[in-house]
């Protein structure tokens, strides 16, 4: 009996690019390609098991990289905008995500083609973030590095949770998927979309109406919150760096959660219980597909993400 692909649950993916990074002595491309080949490894199992997929993807580490080289050429060649850069990092991601999916689904001998979409997201040019820059983007400092970078090139460095300190940049609300269509398409013809990569390219429209790059990045688990409400996804994944949310991180009474009510979320969102540029905005993604009527949130690392979604790992959070 053939199955439409319209009666397969469909399940959003976000992989976060700090994921696609081990530790700071593997962070060449040779080395997120190999990341990125077990990443796929894992969703390719969740395609075995009969889900539609559409993954995004975070580009933190890999745009901060562009801009390192960028801001590095400068004497020599004329820098790239940020924008600019989110593309580049769509369609470098992408095609690495794509590619490797390509190698593992024929091992697996599922027949089913990735499409990488380079997608622009729509923001408004007086969104108060352009004033408040909260992104973090690039590799970690120490506080030294950090704070030459502020003297020398006029960075914004802030903080990250205890493990070093960044770059920040503008990160605006997004409004608008524009290609939300064209993934719906693709999703709705059995494709494995690869979209929204970098949280999407940030454009506004400029008093010609016309669609117009910005310098910012946008938060690529909000956008994967967004994408998955638009497209009615059944679940949302949301990969990062450990296998479960914590609270109390980082202190003798950490606890791992199971699971956690959209009530619960909030709550321990409100006491300061997750930290901002890092568990933080996972959760508020979370509790934005939940208000808008979705089922559930899980959130993983990548290596469990086909056992989590049997409901064996992974912290999954619920209306």
């Amino acid at each position: 009996m053939t199955i439409n692909a319209s009666d397969k649950p469909l399940v959003v993916i976000a992989v976060g690019g700090n994921s696609l990074i081990k530790d700071k002595d593997h962070m060449s491309v040779k080395d997120q390609l190999r990341a990125t080949s077990e990443t796929s490894h894992f969703i390719a199992g969740v395609l075995k098991d009969g889900y539609r997929v559409v993954i995004t993807h975070g580009n933190g580490p890999q745009v901060g990289f562009m801009l390192i080289r960028s801001e590095a050429a400068k004497k020599f060649i004329h820098q790239v905008p940020l924008d600019s850069l989110v593309a580049d990092t769509q369609g470098a991601v992408g095609y690495q995500i794509g590619m490797t999916l390509i190698n593992e689904l024929r091992r697996s001998e599922i027949h089913l083609a990735p499409v990488t979409i380079v997608t622009q997201v729509l923001v408004d040019q007086n969104d108060p973030a352009f004033e408040n820059p909260t992104k973090p983007v690039g590799p970690f400092y120490s506080e030294a590095d950090a704070q030459e970078h502020q003297r020398a090139d006029g960075w914004i460095m802030k903080e990250d949770a205890g493990r070093g300190w960044r770059r920040v940049v503008p990160s605006p609300k997004p409004l608008k998927i524009l290609e939300e269509p064209v993934i719906r398409n693709l999703v709705d013809n059995d494709f494995v979309v690869v979209a929204c990569g970098g949280g999407g390219i940030p454009v506004i429209y400029n008093e010609y109406n016309d669609l117009i790059g910005c310098a910012a990045v946008i938060d690529k688990d909000t956008v994967s919150s967004m994408l998955a409400s638009e497209l009615k996804a059944d679940k949302l994944v949301i990969s990062t760096g450990v296998s479960k949310v914590a609270i109390r991180f980082g202190k003798p009474d950490q606890r791992d959660l199971d699971s956690m009510t959209l009530a619960e979320a909030r709550q321990y969102a409100a006491e300061g219980e997750f930290a901002p540029g890092s568990m933080l905005p996972k959760i508020e993604a979370a509790i934005a597909y939940l208000e808008k009527g979705g089922r559930e949130v899980i959130i993983t690392d990548p290596e469990h993400i086909r056992e989590a979604l049997a409901g064996k790992q992974g912290t999954h959070l619920f209306p």
